[in-house]
């Protein structure tokens, strides 16, 4: 058996598709969704992201409203602009760009974020909300995840989920999102770490596997059981004097070996890296058309 590779570029090109005439259709009432994203320094890899988040609201047509700050600006003027955006009726989602730089308190500044306008899903309200099971913006990545699952016809309800790592931004919400009694969760989830005895008793179990632990080779071939469905969401950097960088993209899943045992996987990069963006902007989206009223 080889594995059906999850093509996350084709599924986020799909997904921007249909929000692109979501959002011409919204244009037509004169709805305008605007998404405000602060970055403060210059670290290189937010720059990027930064930019990539830009181009993708001008392809889709949503307003974006950039502001990049020097990384010496005061948590007070931070917070002033953060407390600008949360008033301004033309912007519907708000994203500051982490990590910021030191001396800058996160969690203060992800506080202020009106929950409304949270589209990166990491207000506390939000986070509360969605392990309740109200409607709330889902946290990007992992929001990324399950429309893979989805849209590769996978079946989730009553599926063994083994997760490997507990992040904020990973783990725990996927896990709370597979768990929901709907139509994209009810499943029986396990979450796996760095305490976890015998990890491969864990994966071997389960039906899908989705693997955010941050080290290259985390999960093996003699790991998972024929015809699981594993989702990679790692992106490590290892060396590769073939490369002209000096280095290769893997993610935290020995791919090679286990796509002759899965029956679907996704790839690093091309995986889920492409959903994360796309899920922002969904978010967005859904925003101006709560504020709407729609």
């Amino acid at each position: 058996m080889t594995a059906r590779i999850i093509d996350g570029k084709q599924v986020a090109a799909d997904m921007r598709a249909e929000l692109k005439d979501e959002v011409a259709r919204l244009k037509q009432q004169a709805i305008v969704p605007g998404l405000g994203v602060i970055l403060v320094g210059e670290d290189p890899a937010s720059q990027s992201y930064v930019t990539a988040k830009e181009r993708a609201c001008e392809d889709i047509g949503l307003y974006s409203d950039d502001n990049r700050l020097p990384a010496d600006t005061s948590q007070e003027d931070l917070m002033a602009l953060v407390e600008k955006m949360n008033k301004d009726p033309k912007i519907n989602g708000i994203l500051v760009q982490l990590p910021l730089p030191k001396g800058l308190n996160e969690a203060d500044v992800l506080l202020a974020i009106d929950p409304a306008k949270d589209v990166d899903g990491f207000h506390p309200m939000n986070v509360g909300k969605m392990v309740v099971g109200e409607k709330t913006f889902l946290p990007c990545t992992p929001h990324g995840v399950i429309q893979l699952l989805i849209r590769s016809g996978v079946k989730l309800e009553g599926a063994e989920v083994a997760i490997v790592g507990r992040s904020n931004i990973v783990g725990k919400p996927l896990a709370n999102m597979l768990i929901q009694k709907n139509a994209t969760g009810n499943a029986t989830v396990t979450v796996c770490h760095t305490r976890t005895k015998n990890l491969a008793e864990h994966t071997k179990r389960a039906d899908i596997v989705i693997v955010a632990a941050g080290r290259p080779n985390t999960v093996t071939a003699d790991m998972v059981k024929d015809g699981v469905v594993v989702i990679d969401v790692g992106v490590n950097r290892v060396e590769d004097a073939t490369k002209k960088s000096g280095y290769r993209l893997v993610g935290d899943v020995d791919f090679e070996a286990v796509k002759e045992k899965a029956s679907f996987i996704t790839p690093v990069p091309g995986g889920v890296g492409p959903m994360t963006i796309t899920m922002l902007l969904y978010n967005t989206v859904e925003s101006a058309k709560r504020a709407a009223g729609l």
